[in-house]
């Protein structure tokens, strides 16, 4: 038993989820009457929900209670690739709903709450920032874990003596040690989570739908292949592929099948230190990007809500589109503190052009359909730049970006 545990955690993950995930289809497309199949699925990502509040209240904490000089530098470093990136995402949507124009199917939808505004998400990101810090916790409200975190974190940098900080220290390995443990059940949980999509939708979802999952899929794929890998060549001046390429296969394909920025937070976690980042740096920038940097979520509001204009015959200008652009970056934000994510923001942005909200709410009926590939992609590209640019913003504050890049190159290795 112990030697067939040490194989199975020394064998190449990605490899491990490959077959997981074919395994997943052939058995979604021939036993879908198995329920219970989709079991260890809802356990793996319910266990990396359940775990990463904690994770990240107390590695947040401890970084901060030890933090020394440069960490700041950094941190204005990655808010800047976060928002520029995400307004950036969104500006690729528009060129793309301009350059293939698609329209939707407009149904009667479901009554459902959205915010009304900006006003409104901006007003619920803050009462949410001052909640109860244990329930923050209990619900995973990372916006109130990081806030009280931060604080916790200054206040024992101030206070605690060495013993205490290297208490917390100890807490924060111990919790890192039993991340790992459930991410070596990432196969399992991958396998489970394919074969409930495939047994509940099949493959008609490829079809349905197909021009706007494809204009979705395109502006995503872009966004990851071309505008991010453009921003890190210029923030490191160098190859920026092996990096890319990296953190989409380590932390892109987990985020697409679990569907969940918070529960990918442990992975990121984990291949930031593959990466040889500073524990003290990432233990705070990746959930925070996992709260603000919301990429995949501005491509979603940009282009629905165009899709919506093109469907209604609604003329859109060059100047409302930097709006909309502006828009989309700031409710992307906002996000991960709304129930629904991007989808239920989109009436917001329409609300720019005018659509009332009967038709908007439409728009979300039509997301909930393509919502298995379009979440799916939307949270891959998030996840994975939360640790691209945690890795850019580190590797640009160092003196020698070099050694950075040999330790990269020595990583993919082993990874292979």
């Amino acid at each position: 038993m112990n030697n067939f545990i040490k194989k199975w955690t020394e064998s190449s993950l990605i490899l491990k989820i490959l077959i997981g995930l074919i395994i997943g289809v052939i058995l979604g497309l021939t036993i879908p009457q198995i329920d219970m199949l989709g079991l260890p699925g809802k356990l793996f990502v319910s266990a990396l929900k359940a775990i990463a509040p904690i994770l990240v209240f107390v590695l947040v904490a401890s970084a901060l209670s030890k933090a020394g000089e440069g960490i700041g530098r950094r941190f204005r470093t990655v808010i800047i690739l976060y928002i520029f990136s995400t307004f950036l995402s969104a500006m690729v949507a528009v060129t793309g709903s301009f350059l293939f124009p698609v329209t939707m199917h407009l149904k009667q939808a479901d009554e459902i709450i959205a915010p009304s505004g900006l006003g409104e998400v901006i007003s619920n990101m803050l009462l949410n920032i001052f909640t109860n810090p244990l329930l923050s916790l209990s619900q995973g409200d990372y916006l109130g874990i990081l806030f009280w975190a931060i604080v916790f974190g200054i206040c024992l940098k101030k206070v605690a003596s060495s013993n205490t900080k290297n208490l917390l220290s100890d807490c924060a390995d111990a919790i890192s040690m039993i991340v790992r443990g459930i991410i070596q059940f990432a196969p399992i949980g991958i396998m489970s989570l394919v074969f409930s999509a495939v047994s509940e939708s099949g493959l008609s979802i490829f079809i349905q739908y197909g021009q706007l999952i494809l204009l979705l899929v395109a502006c995503i794929a872009t966004v990851a292949l071309i505008t991010d890998p453009l921003i890190v060549a210029i923030a490191l001046r160098r190859n920026p592929y092996p990096l890319v390429f990296t953190c989409l296969k380590e932390s892109g394909i987990t985020a697409f099948f679990t569907r969940s920025s918070a529960a990918n937070i442990p992975v990121n976690m984990g291949l930031c230190e593959k990466l040889g980042l500073d524990k003290d740096f990432y233990s705070i920038s990746i959930p925070l990007g996992a709260t603000i940097n919301m990429e995949g979520a501005a491509i979603t509001i940009t282009i629905m809500t165009l899709a919506v204009c093109h469907t209604l015959g609604i003329a859109v200008d060059l100047p409302t589109t930097i709006v909309l652009c502006v828009i989309s970056t700031l409710a992307a934000a906002g996000s991960s503190g709304v129930a629904g994510g991007s989808l239920l923001l989109i009436p917001m942005a329409c609300s720019l052009f005018g659509i009332p909200a009967d038709i908007s709410m439409q728009a979300i009926a039509v997301g909930f359909i393509i919502g298995v590939i379009q979440d799916s992609a939307e949270t891959a590209l998030n996840s994975s730049g939360d640790a691209l640019f945690s890795a850019t913003a580190e590797y640009h504050d160092r003196a020698k970006v070099g050694k950075a890049v040999n330790f990269l190159g020595k990583f993919a290795k082993k990874s292979e």
